[in-house]
């Protein structure tokens, strides 16, 4: 699990800050890397990523510095080692797009083939850089950015959620497929954010998006599409009255209350995940002809 955050104002302004203590609100969700991107009014995009913690990645690359109209922060490599080059966010072939993702595209490994087919610049073997590319793939045919988002949806297999923005257009995009993703409305800025913690600094009014759902995050407001139509989706916000530490363990007293009271959700995710997947029914297969199997955990 790992976390995303991105936001839009209306004058470029110092965003390292407030991309900084959005990291750090969405810690408790696990991390082993840390990244920011700002896009530029001028049209330059200013990334910076390491592994490590948040305060260190931020103090080591001076987070505080990064100015932008629009920015995004992501924190976990998911697919692929550990490493500067696995961090997200990532950048598309010419670094005139950048995003990140939160979840699992399960099939990362032919999409990173077929990019390369096509001669696109893949970087890395992290599935979040494979969500740039699929956009990438029909921007680069001419559509418009909803339009390559509907189309790179049905491409991308896996639960996530994804955010993306591009040189000359003063907006961001995020769309849903599985993983959590609430947007938030504040004076003169909106955000999009994998969970509450990270938003309710800046405010307490958001919009729920649900599955299947593009939304266009402006400075002064934010659009929602269905990505089946293409069509604009009314919906109104809600006012969060939760306290912070409320908000941060979802009602509940502690985190393990939470993560318990999760996995019906979690587990759902888990079997669409390998209903996805062509590789289970031969890793099954294998499992039952196996002598001994050894059952592995990690985390709480």
């Amino acid at each position: 699990m790992c976390g995303i955050f991105a936001i839009v104002v209306s004058e470029e302004q110092l965003l390292g800050e407030i991309l900084t203590e959005a990291g750090r609100r969405l810690s408790y969700r696990g991390y082993d890397s840390v990244g920011c991107a700002t896009l530029h009014e001028d049209g330059a995009i200013d990334l910076r990523k390491d592994v490590g913690k948040v305060d260190a990645v931020a103090e080591r690359l001076r987070f505080e510095e990064m100015v932008g109209q629009r920015g995004i922060q992501l924190r976990w490599a998911t697919f692929g080692a550990p490493s500067q080059v696995n961090a997200q966010p990532h950048l598309d072939s010419d670094g005139d797009m950048v995003g990140a993702h939160n979840g699992n595209v399960v099939n990362n490994v032919e999409l990173r083939r077929a990019f390369l087919a096509e001669g696109m610049t893949v970087r890395s073997t992290n599935d979040g850089e494979s969500c740039v590319h699929a956009v990438e793939r029909y921007v680069d045919q001419g559509y418009g950015m909803v339009e390559a988002i509907r189309r790179a949806y049905h491409d991308l297999e896996g639960d996530y959620a994804f955010v993306i923005g591009r040189v000359g257009d003063d907006r961001l995009y995020a769309f849903k497929k599985g993983s959590g993703l609430v947007a938030g409305l504040a004076e003169g800025a909106t955000c999009v954010s994998s969970d509450l913690p990270s938003i309710l600094p800046l405010t307490r009014r958001v919009v729920r998006v649900e599955n299947g759902e593009i939304v266009v995050l402006r400075a002064d407001g934010v659009e929602l599409r269905r990505v089946e139509d293409g069509q604009v989706i009314e919906r109104e916000a809600e006012e969060i009255e939760d306290s912070m530490a409320v908000a941060e363990k979802g009602g509940y007293p502690h985190f393990m209350l939470k993560e318990i009271h999760e996995q019906p959700q979690v587990a759902g995710e888990l079997l669409h995940l390998l209903e996805a997947s062509a590789h289970v029914g031969p890793m099954v297969e294998r499992m039952r002809a196996a002598r001994h199997l050894y059952l592995i955990g990690c985390g709480t």
